[in-house]
């Protein structure tokens, strides 16, 4: 064989070991990308499809929508924020207010339940660093993917959730707390709660902690049902809580810090996501019904203008979101930060506003709609998303919260610009 013969040969040999090494990587490549996670927002959507077929049912029957919360724990949306070293996927607040906003244009209640849920693990992830116990139990709640609901009501105080009545009883190491909780939403179908209480007999209502009891450790008799007008599959009841535990498992930090920090601001993002689903559902229905109105003849039917209206509020609510994550998410390690008063007090008015434009874009949906909105046998009907989203001022109600927010406005002074 010829020099010149055996140097093509080589030479073919060379691209034939690079084209089977650019087929190993694009083999490796494609293996890789069938093996990797499924994005969050894909999952939630296929939790959404399942939401959406038992929503009706769920509103009707006043029940849990157990199909939506088991597919939300067979795609792992319940320890999405929680951080990749304890089994989580370590999500951000605004990941997590996405899927918030998914479910609501399914179903409210999924959604709202989902919200809570989120607010409870946030609480725990991040004041409860130091805690060996709510370590375990995190991991634990990714494991088994568990459902943490919420106990921070009481007695007369009602929507009061700065004062507790019921002290925690001390015993050695050992905990009790005795509580007429006057709401704990799917309190039955919870997995654990997550509690506020005096921090003892002797203290003062303000001083408070957060305990995490899992199912093991309480009793619930109920005290009062619950037949609502809206988010009938929140199954808000009121119970008797009797509790007990090791003293691990109040959180090390008080409750004003993690109020403050954490509680008031991603309950009420988290709570605004799934109120701005709900306003979506509704303006697609109502958009739905314009175009067939239309009908290509030409002419716009009478209620196009609150189809235009009820688009522009749900992008005023989206924008709304969208900027207090993002000052939430810049502060968030910055306790100085989260504890000021300017600060403090946007994420206060934020679910106020927030529940008045998700009011507002449902109506101009429902008018926008007509008759065939405010029928309930209408393939455009707006009732449940109505009767649904009227709940958003009442829960923790806005009168409540600008009353509190009062005193602050009064020592805050007019911006001189716009870019203040």
């Amino acid at each position: 064989m010829s020099v010149k013969a055996m140097a093509l040969q080589e030479a073919e040999e060379d691209r034939q070991v690079a084209r089977n090494a650019v087929r190993g990587i694009i083999a490796a490549a494609t293996k890789l990308q069938a093996s990797a996670p499924e994005r969050l927002a894909d999952r939630a959507e296929k939790v959404a499809a399942v939401a959406a077929a038992h929503a009706a049912a769920v509103d009707s029957n006043s029940r849990f929508p157990s199909e939506a919360i088991d597919a939300a724990r067979a795609a792992r949306l319940l320890s999405a924020a929680v951080p990749t070293d304890l089994g989580g996927e370590g999500a951000c607040l605004s990941d997590i207010v996405d899927v918030c906003y998914r479910l609501g244009r399914s179903c409210a209640s999924t959604a709202m339940i989902y919200a809570m849920h989120q607010t409870k693990v946030a609480c725990v992830v991040r004041h409860g660093a130091a805690s060996a116990w709510h370590q375990r139990m995190l991991r634990r709640l990714c494991n088994e993917q568990l459902l943490l609901a919420s106990s921070t009501t009481e007695g007369k105080a009602g929507g009061d959730v700065r004062n507790s009545a019921a002290p925690i009883e001390r015993r050695g190491q050992r905990i009790a707390l005795k509580r007429q909780a006057t709401v704990i939403s799917y309190g039955e179908a919870a997995d654990g709660i997550v509690t506020t209480a005096r921090r003892a007999a002797d203290a003062a209502s303000s001083d408070q902690v957060l305990v995490v009891f899992l199912k093991d450790d309480y009793t619930l008799t109920k005290l009062s049902g619950w037949d609502a007008f809206g988010m009938r599959g929140t199954c808000s009841e009121g119970f008797a809580l009797g509790a007990s535990g090791s003293s691990e498992q109040i959180l090390p930090a008080g409750y004003d810090k993690i109020h403050a920090h954490t509680m008031l601001p991603v309950a009420h993002l988290c709570w605004s996501g799934a109120w701005a689903g709900i306003a979506a559902s509704a303006v697609e229905r109502a958009r739905a019904f314009v175009r067939k109105a239309h009908g290509g003849s030409g002419a716009m039917p009478p209620g196009a203008a609150h189809l235009t209206r009820a688009n522009a509020s749900l992008r005023t609510l989206r924008s709304l979101i969208n900027a207090s994550l993002q000052r939430f998410e810049a502060a968030a390690s910055d306790p100085a930060a989260l504890e000021a008063i300017d600060f403090q007090t946007t994420m206060a008015m934020h679910k106020v506003s927030a529940s008045e434009l998700a009011v507002a874009t449902v109506m101009s949906a429902m008018q926008a709609a007509g008759i065939a909105g405010y029928r309930n046998d209408s393939e455009f009907s707006i009732g449940r998303q109505l009767r649904d989203i009227l709940s958003s001022p009442i829960m923790i109600s806005n009168d409540r919260i600008m009353t509190n927010v009062a005193a602050a406005t009064l020592l805050g002074g007019t911006p001189a610009s716009l870019r203040d």
